[in-house]
């Protein structure tokens, strides 16, 4: 296998402008693509034709056989997937990299105009540095997100058109391709048979479990979103109303809640309120 060490310091960056989930991601992507892949591929497929038998002598009919039941290398396919299925992430990479280091020049124009005052605190990271998703960065790592899916999605059904059947067979009558299509055929063996098959299997189940945690992603970046609206609209009605008044506009606006919501909302504000009868 070629060296990932490029991708891997590229993909490690990322760690730092994801999610939790998107860190789970990540190391599903090392551990069980990129490490394995690149440990035990060789061992499993580096003897693809070198270990592949036809009884015909017929010339070519060994590597016709072979590119029938093999049209592309899955080892190939796979480092192929994982490229274009990690692409998204480093564009997301890049954008963040870019808005950020753009805040930060107009931060600094901002502070030289006010003659070394402080200047109005970063949009994207807070003060220990870690990336906040939000603004534009929200949609652009909602987008990569999309985009791994669909291309998860779409390695996938390829490598059911590909290769077809999942289960690589130990023998096969070869029949279809010339030369060996000459007389009635010749049969051909295929070594470690089911070591290829669990392989098969395996990065099948990585690939869907990989689309899975962009998709609790996407609902976690969602559902957290929606939850800091929520609380931003709190605190403008307990701003302008009081904690008292808000409780009242917040019964009326939420009236279809369940009421052990309502009860648990209820003993959160009110328990929390300033006790005024003693001033």
């Amino acid at each position: 296998m070629g060296d990932w060490s490029y991708l891997s310091n590229l993909l490690h960056k990322v760690q730092a402008h994801s999610t939790v989930v998107g860190k789970i991601w990540m190391s599903v992507l090392f551990v069980f693509r990129i490490f394995v892949l690149g440990a035990a591929a060789d061992n499993v497929w580096g003897d693809e034709l070198s270990e592949f038998y036809c009884d015909s002598k017929e010339p070519g009919c060994k590597n016709s056989c072979y590119n029938w039941l093999f049209p592309m290398s899955y080892v190939h396919y796979w480092v192929l997937q994982i490229t274009f299925v990690s692409t998204p992430t480093l564009v997301y990479l890049g954008h963040a990299v870019f808005i950020i280091h753009k805040e930060k020049k107009t931060m600094r124009l901002e502070q030289s105009k006010m003659n070394g005052n402080a200047a109005k605190t970063s949009k994207y990271t807070d003060e220990r540095g870690k990336v906040k998703i939000k603004g534009i960065l929200f949609y652009t790592y909602l987008t990569q997100l999309v985009f791994k899916i669909i291309l998860e999605a779409g390695f996938t059904v390829g490598q059911f058109y590909v290769f077809g059947p999942l289960k690589v067979v130990s023998d096969f009558h070869c029949k279809n391709s010339p030369p060996c299509a000459l007389g009635s055929g010749s049969r051909c063996y295929v070594s470690r048979p089911t070591e290829k098959t669990i392989f098969i299997y395996f990065m099948l189940a990585v690939s869907g479990v990989s689309a899975l945690l962009n998709v609790v992603e996407i609902a976690y970046l969602l559902c957290n979103k929606r939850a800091d609206s929520f609380i931003l609209t709190l605190k403008n009605k307990s701003l302008h109303c009081g904690w008292s008044g808000w409780m009242t506009i917040h019964h009326k606006e939420n009236a279809s809640l369940h009421p052990l919501v309502s009860f648990l909302w209820y003993i959160l504000i009110y328990g929390s309120e300033p006790d005024i009868r003693q001033t």
